[in-house]
């Protein structure tokens, strides 16, 4: 079968797209003929050695897939041949990635496909989902009429927020880098969406929300902790979700007298039942048209070291250059 791969860690130029063994599938396993997969920023990470992993080599990349089930092992229930699927947390724990023409997964992490949804749509809602779904519902426990404040509304976490902050009956705040990017904050649901490079976001912030934000989802890998902390509502909760190396300043006093938490998510550290519960509710809003993938383009899986090098620029580099998730078709 035809995959991408790596044989070492290191720049865009280290994946391979080649020949690899197709997988057989164990008694718990599925194999799935791959239709679409994504890239994210934890791909990038891994790729380049930036995150420490113990990597088999060859090792296949990818985290997400949306494909069709062709075989089913003896101990699977719940999935047949002919099944629509989508899989998340590959890639991880020795489980192989999902950039490949066939994948086999345990069946624990699968999940059917609503009908009518199309694959690229289910599989760039698939990490970035789960991360928000588990972020704002397990985590901040955001409520109804509560604000709600996220740095960057039109990225692949931050436009899941968006739009599941709305459906969970909150009021959105988010900002953007351009007013397009901001128009489509709005476009997702956001009640007041903030141009932070020629807006004041504080000032924004502080007349739309006097009384103060509730949940503030940080996606910035650099949290300005002194600006966001003064913002928080009496029992504020932050949900921070990146910046392994960040050692930014916190403002210990004016963070304990609100009764506020601080809430640390890394979503690899989530079971299977917990990412299966949060799978349920993507399903069901996806299904009834609440909830809208974002994407910036699709590309064939051969083009994987490209796609790897728009995500680095855009999320390491901070060019801001995708306007959505990078979808790959096998």
């Amino acid at each position: 079968m035809k995959a991408a791969f790596i044989t070492q860690t290191g720049p865009p130029e280290v994946i391979t797209y080649g020949d690899l063994p197709q997988p057989k599938p164990g008694r718990r396993q599925c194999l799935i003929k791959v239709a679409a997969v994504d890239v994210n920023p934890i791909d990038v990470y891994v790729r380049s050695g930036a995150i420490p992993m113990k990597l088999s080599f060859p090792f296949i990349l990818g985290r997400d897939l949306a494909g069709t089930v062709v075989e089913a092992g003896a101990g699977v229930r719940g999935y047949k041949p002919g099944d629509r699927v989508w899989a998340s947390n590959q890639g991880a724990e020795g489980r192989p990635g999902t950039f490949a023409e066939y994948a086999a997964v345990d069946y624990r992490w699968l999940n059917l496909i609503p009908e009518g949804v199309s694959d690229e749509d289910i599989v760039s809602l698939s990490l970035t989902g789960i991360t928000a779904q588990l972020g704002l519902v397990r985590n901040a426990a955001l409520r109804p009429r509560e604000i709600l404040f996220v740095n960057g509304g039109t990225g692949g976490v931050g436009a899941c927020v968006v739009q599941m902050a709305k459906i969970l009956g909150a009021r959105v705040i988010a900002t953007a880098g351009t007013d397009e990017k901001v128009a489509a904050c709005r476009d997702l649901g956001a009640d007041l969406a903030i141009n932070y490079r020629t807006q004041d976001v504080v000032a924004a912030v502080r007349d739309f929300a006097p009384e103060g934000v509730n949940v503030w989802w940080e996606t910035l890998r650099e949290p300005d902790f002194d600006r966001a902390i003064p913002l928080l509502a009496l029992r504020g909760r932050m949900v921070i979700m990146a910046g392994r190396e960040a050692r930014p300043p916190f403002p210990v006093g004016p963070f304990y007298v609100k009764d506020c938490s601080l809430h640390g998510l890394a979503v690899f550290n989530s079971s299977a039942r917990e990412q299966r519960a949060a799978a349920n509710a993507i399903n069901r809003w996806v299904a009834e048209g609440k909830l809208r993938a974002r994407i910036d383009r699709v590309l064939p899986l051969e083009q994987a070291a490209a796609a790897h090098r728009l995500q680095e620029e855009s999320t390491v580099q901070k060019t801001g250059a995708l306007a959505g998730k990078l979808v790959l078709r096998p």
